[in-house]
């Protein structure tokens, strides 16, 4: 009886330490979390993606983009909750971001840039030395034409004059054959003329009277227009008057000038036209005609009255011998 009595009071105290350790075990313990529903597909869902894709990639890229995944949404969160505080500070940073790169960006040109401009100044430089040189050639022609000899009936004459149908300033039809009989020097310009021909013409006379002092010979002056556009024969009449009561002006038609001047070998051109006033280029020359009407010699703008009343005398008594 009393064996009996301490062999259950033994395992009352193992039942008893049983459950005291029991008890201590389950508070000690951490609790098992039950699976979620993400673990459960999860779970579901791997053996078929291992199927697909070999195990060592398809683990590894499916971390990636778990981990990817995570890190994008925990950022776009940071960004979303920080933005709020820093939106002026990033408008004024991207207002000055933005001064910045409008510095840093060429400034466009306007309409003429530099090289159009420089474009416009070559065109212009070779307008003129064109105009130029067309110029000279002429006077060279002039030059080379009183020294040439003309082929054919007129052989050790220069070629230069010929007929002409002009009107002279008292509104009557003359050619050349009015003029024989007489020497003559004629002087090609137009009464528009500033100044050139002006004090052509002033010296033309003074040498005029002087020749008919100094020698007695009489020289018919003409002078013969280049620009018959506005040189009517009043406005010829009126210019003439200016200059020597025995002047003689000379018109006529486009044609007509066109015609006498190519004969002379003359050269003249309009300048730039601003409405009704321009200016005309033109051989400055005046050229000795024999009573014949036989060029003899020409004389230029180098020439003052004395130098030109003697080089007159002096070809008209080389001529009559």
């Amino acid at each position: 009886m009393a064996t009996a009595i301490v062999r259950s009071a033994k395992n009352l105290r193992n039942l008893h330490q049983r459950f005291y350790f029991h008890t201590l075990l389950t508070k000690c313990r951490p609790p098992i979390p039950s699976p979620t529903i993400a673990d459960n597909i999860q779970h579901r869902a791997l053996p078929l993606i291992q199927q697909a894709i070999p195990f060592g990639i398809g683990f590894q890229s499916f971390a990636a983009d778990q981990r990817f995944s995570s890190t994008s949404t925990t950022t776009g969160t940071v960004q979303s909750g920080h933005s709020k505080p820093n939106s002026e500070g990033g408008d004024k940073s991207g207002d000055s971001n933005q001064s910045k790169s409008d510095t840093g960006k060429p400034i466009r040109g306007g309409p003429i840039s530099w090289l159009s401009f420089l474009l416009l100044a070559l065109t212009g430089a070779g307008i003129i030395w064109y105009y130029d040189k067309e110029k000279e050639q002429h006077i060279e022609e002039i030059n080379s034409a009183s020294q040439a000899v003309k082929q054919g009936p007129s052989v050790g004459k220069a070629a230069i004059g010929g007929p002409f149908k002009l009107i002279n300033h008292d509104g009557k039809n003359v050619t050349e054959k009015d003029f024989l009989g007489k020497w003559t020097v004629i002087y090609f310009g137009f009464t528009h003329c500033p100044d050139i021909c002006p004090d052509e013409l002033q010296k033309l006379a003074a040498a005029v009277d002087k020749i008919k002092e100094n020698s007695g010979i009489d020289i018919v002056p003409a002078f013969i227009s280049v620009d018959p556009e506005r040189d009517t024969v009043e406005q010829v009449r009126e210019y003439v008057k200016e200059f020597h009561p025995k002047l003689i002006g000379l018109t006529g038609s486009p044609d007509e000038i066109r015609n006498v001047a190519r004969a002379y070998r003359v050269y003249y051109m309009k300048t730039a036209e601003e409405d009704s006033d321009y200016l005309v280029d033109h051989s400055i020359v005046m050229y000795l005609m024999s009573p014949k009407m036989e060029f003899v010699k020409f004389f230029g703008k180098n020439n003052d009255v004395n130098s030109l009343a003697d080089g007159i005398i002096k070809e008209i008594k080389q001529y009559k011998r």
